[in-house]
């Protein structure tokens, strides 16, 4: 069993509570957190200006799982159970469950498609017995392993086992396949992606040759293919460029955005005309 490393003893980290009181919020922007463990949520309830929703997470890789969150899966499904129970009693809804390392492992290496299915059961179970039902299950490629015929193998055989499950997909950028596997997520009808802008964040636990993950699939990127395919999302793709323009300004680093060094294409046809 590997050792659980503090957060707080990581260069670099800040302490949760600070962060939550150093943001300035702005009315009409709905800010939450995340939370690993019993202790992390009843922090976060006594944090100011936070909109708690629930979450369960699962993970198809025990290895993983014990280096993110010291604990086994047993040990995991007690304390899942012991979150809803807190979720009822502080009127917290479920909105979401999360399968992590659904499509490899850096220390499990291939996740075969029957313990992702397993583990979604496992999570299934959990809510059924609290007499719940989940809004949506997202398959987590939390270290970059997948592919866009392994997204659709995976997606497709949780669909065919539960079809009328509502699926999400939470993409890293590890090998560069992101946004090509949120393509194949979409062609398999998925709707529900998450993204971080200018591809912000990584997980300092799936570290593999001393580096963590690569970030989330990023949101500009996303954003830009929807709008080149036609799909409409809503969001202003100019200005979330600029949004990621200043995050990398103010993080004093380069981030792996694409479309913020290039442009959206709108903007490159105007100039053009």
């Amino acid at each position: 069993m590997a050792s659980f490393v503090n957060p707080k003893r990581v260069p670099g980290w800040a302490d949760a509570d600070a962060v939550v009181a150093g943001i300035s919020k702005i009315p009409g922007i709905a800010y939450t957190a995340l939370w690993l463990n019993e202790k992390g949520f009843l922090r976060a309830l006594e944090a100011d200006g936070l909109e708690l929703r629930g979450s369960i997470s699962n993970c198809a890789s025990e290895g993983f799982m014990i280096r993110n969150t010291n604990r086994d899966r047993a040990e995991n499904i007690r304390v899942q159970h012991n979150q809803i129970d807190l979720y009822a009693k502080h009127g917290v809804p479920i909105y979401r469950g999360g399968i992590m390392a659904a499509f490899g492992c850096n220390f499990e290496g291939e996740i075969p498609v029957s313990r992702v299915l397993e583990t979604v059961q496992e999570t299934l179970d959990i809510l059924s017995e609290a007499d719940m039902t989940l809004p949506v299950l997202v398959l987590a490629d939390t270290m970059g392993w997948a592919t866009p015929l392994s997204v659709k193998r995976v997606v497709g055989a949780v669909r065919e086992r539960w079809p009328d499950l509502r699926l999400g997909l939470h993409l890293h950028d590890t090998r560069g396949l992101g946004v090509a596997n949120a393509y194949a997520g979409l062609e398999m009808g998925i709707e529900w992606f998450d993204s971080s802008v200018a591809g912000l964040g990584g997980c300092p636990f799936a570290r593999r040759d001393g580096k963590p993950a690569a970030g989330n699939v990023c949101t500009e990127d996303l954003v830009f293919m929807c709008a080149e395919m036609g799909i409409e999302t809503g969001i202003d793709l100019e200005r979330l460029i600029a949004v990621a323009e200043m995050a990398e300004r103010i993080g004093g680093h380069e981030l792996p955005g694409s479309v913020m060094r290039g442009g959206s294409l709108d903007s490159l046809r105007a100039k053009i005309r």
